[in-house]
């Protein structure tokens, strides 16, 4: 067996290794947990931090105070899926510390109910909920769907003075069609309710917003980093992130990315996708055929026990049999605490809509995904199984194995947007990896609590410092800052939000990644600033700039750093936040100093194709730089227009219309966007 397949690499992401994320304080929480239990006097507060930092138990904590110390009657604890129920059963927490245990009745936890998928079952656990309203009981967990079926039955005014819990908050959207979020909307707007929302991704992988703006305002917003989340982990120290293109049948390309001495779960495609070969039982037969022989199945688990090459017989869970009987055993080891504390219970697990989000096995050290899956949230919750901590686990990487774009093939332009995506999600992934940014005016003096280094800061100088929970201070010449309240939290919590909106439009991406003659501020100044427009419409245009500025700011030095070596695999000396800042400094040494002039003349995804440039084949490159090329768009009126707003500025600070002449191609753009206007004004007058 074959384990030397070419995969791209995204990011090489190398923890500080503190053991920090894994500390307890006097009361049992860990760091993320006493960040939300600050909070817990909040009556609308929404929590992101990614899997495994504890976010079901920081619930726990802050429902206990509610019930007991904030005279808040019941709470609700909604999952989407039943299996996730699991992750709120009782927990004995005064053994920890805390003042009182978590108590969830074997009645009250619906997640639990036998024959679940019947609808008559489903109609009890609606009325569950009513009788559970009605009871002196003071916690229950149900699905989403339970959730929206009472709520509808009964009605807004029943959960008065009850927290209602949703974790997994991104299958909330503001869509009118959203059932959950529209009754969420009703909560808020009677505000008798107490609310916490949970996610481990704030983004649902389309253009709509989980919350309506006003909505979101009302809540107090913890925020958890992934950066913070994994420097302070004691085991893991290397994440790898990276994809891997094919051509012909998945399957027998699969074998080369195997290693069956690799904990690994393995999501192959959807049946209605590209990749698919249309009949997913016998790939995950063909899966099992690479690892080894079949030797039968353990009658207590449903695992296959399959004998490899080296004599090993290792064990493979098959949740793509959709067989009620089979998968439900096998679902039933996989939540047992055998499977959590034994490392050698399970070696592989082969799914396809299951082991997802909320599916917790420490020891994955490797999430293969197949094709490309339906948004973005989707493939950062897939990473988020790979990346818990636990003893023995060195390293992780998640790999997504996608069809090549081939010149003879006829549906090479699906493949291109397939191809596209994938991308998007590695240049999302970066952005959530990174430390958050604090960005500053030049010479706009120190932050507390920042460390500057040996010399400390020092005014007219390169300062980079490093804020008690892994922040990072830049100070950039000629930056715009916030001025209202709702830009300033934009800012400061929600960049990587805006950035998601970049990465996934596909013109962007095209223009950014395949277009040679694209101009960067193209990208940086038009394209970034219409999607904050139409994502902050009610914040004025200084604040709309303020928050593309750090938007692009915090982007740029992101790839940059990775452009310096930050994601060097070679290089096992670079850790955490260490080689982040190495590696800004040197794209900033290179410059002499930041300015937001400089920045967005930078093409934020050029770092990106440089990698692809060395490891794709060549001809598949030009090929799919071809067809991306052959869609381009002529100049629009929209574009015009914003290219003259650019040039008025232009005309403000250099006392000139940009020339049409110019060496600049930025200066000549804009004023192409200027002779479109005149041209469309001279038309439309001789129309008249």
């Amino acid at each position: 067996m074959t384990t030397n397949a070419t995969i791209i690499p995204a990011v090489t992401f190398r923890p500080a290794g503190t053991g920090a994320s894994a500390k307890a304080n006097e009361l049992g929480m860990r760091p993320m947990q006493a960040q939300a239990f600050d909070k817990r006097g909040e009556q609308y507060l929404l929590i992101k931090s990614p899997p495994a930092s504890g976010k079901s138990r920081a619930l726990m904590f802050i429902a206990l105070d509610k019930l007991i110390n904030q005279g808040v009657k019941k709470a609700i604890i909604c999952v989407p899926e039943r299996s996730i129920g699991a992750s709120f059963a009782s927990e004995p927490l005064s053994k920890y510390g805390f003042f009182a245990d978590w108590d969830v009745a074997p009645q009250w936890n619906l997640c639990n109910t036998p024959g679940a998928d019947d609808p008559k079952v489903a109609k009890s656990k609606v009325k569950a909920v009513g009788e559970f309203l009605a009871s002196d009981a003071r916690v229950l967990v149900c699905t989403h769907a339970t959730f929206r079926f009472a709520f509808d039955e009964l009605g807004v005014a029943a959960f008065d003075n009850t927290l209602v819990a949703i974790d997994e908050f991104h299958h909330v959207s503001a869509d009118a069609g959203n059932r959950l979020g529209a009754q969420l909307a009703q909560l808020i707007g009677h505000d008798k309710a107490h609310i916490v929302a949970m996610t481990g991704s704030y983004f649902r992988g389309d253009a709509i917003p989980v919350l309506a703006p006003e909505d979101e305002a009302r809540f107090e917003t913890v925020t958890y980093t992934y950066y913070q989340q994994l420097n302070g982990y004691q085991y893991l120290k290397v994440l790898d992130i990276g994809y891997s293109f094919y051509t012909g049948p998945y399957t027998e390309k699969i074998e080369a990315l195997l290693d069956p001495t690799v904990k690994t779960i393995i999501h192959i495609p959807s049946v209605n996708s590209r990749e698919s070969l249309k009949d997913k039982h016998r790939e995950a037969e063909d899966i099992m055929n690479h690892l080894g022989e079949w030797q039968g199945i353990d009658p207590q688990t449903g695992f296959h026990l399959i004998r490899t090459i080296s004599g090993k017989v290792i064990r493979v869970a098959d949740l793509v049999d959709d067989d009620p009987a089979k998968r439900d055993r096998v679902a039933g080891a996989l939540k047992s605490p055998k499977a959590r504390d034994d490392r050698d219970f399970v070696d592989i697990i082969i799914a396809l809509g299951m082991a997802k989000e909320g599916f917790d096995w420490i020891w994955c050290e490797h999430a293969l995904t197949v094709g490309y899956r339906s948004s973005l949230t989707e493939i950062i919750q897939i990473i988020g199984r790979a990346t818990r901590d636990a003893p023995g686990k060195a390293r992780a990487r998640f790999t997504n194995l996608i069809a090549e774009p081939a010149a003879d093939d006829p549906l090479v332009v699906d493949a291109i947007n397939d191809y596209l995506k994938a991308i998007a999600a590695s240049l999302l992934m970066e952005q959530v990896l990174a430390p958050r940014f604090d960005f500053t005016p030049k010479d706009a003096g120190p932050k507390p609590g920042f460390d500057y280094g040996d010399e400390g800061y020092q005014e007219g100088k390169l300062n980079v410092g490093v804020g008690p929970q892994g922040q990072m201070h830049f100070e950039i010449k000629g930056l715009k800052l916030p001025t209202s309240i709702e830009a300033t939290r934009i800012c400061r919590e929600d960049l990587n939000e805006v950035i998601a909106s970049f990465v996934q439009d596909k013109a962007v991406l095209e223009r950014g990644m395949f277009d040679p003659e694209v101009v960067p501020e193209e990208l940086t100044l038009l394209k970034m600033g219409k999607i904050v427009r139409e994502k902050y419409p009610e914040l004025s245009d200084e604040d709309q700039e303020a928050v593309r500025q750090h938007a692009v700011a915090a982007m740029t030095l992101t790839q940059q750093a990775k452009a310096a070596g930050v994601v060097d695999t070679s290089d096992t000396d670079l850790k955490g936040s260490t080689a982040f800042i190495d590696g800004v400094r040197k794209f900033a040494l290179s410059v002499t100093d930041l300015d937001i002039d400089l920045i967005d003349r930078v093409n934020p995804f050029s770092a990106t194709y440089a990698v692809l440039a060395k490891a794709m084949d060549e001809k598949t490159l030009l090929q799919v730089q071809a067809v991306i090329n052959a869609k381009k768009n002529k100049m629009t009126y929209d574009d015009a227009r914003a290219l003259a707003e650019r040039a008025l500025e232009f005309k403000r600070e250099r006392g000139r219309l940009p020339s049409l002449t110019s060496q600049d191609a930025w200066e000549r753009e804009m004023a192409e966007g200027v002779a479109f206007l005149q041209r469309h004004a001279t038309k439309a007058a001789s129309d008249v």
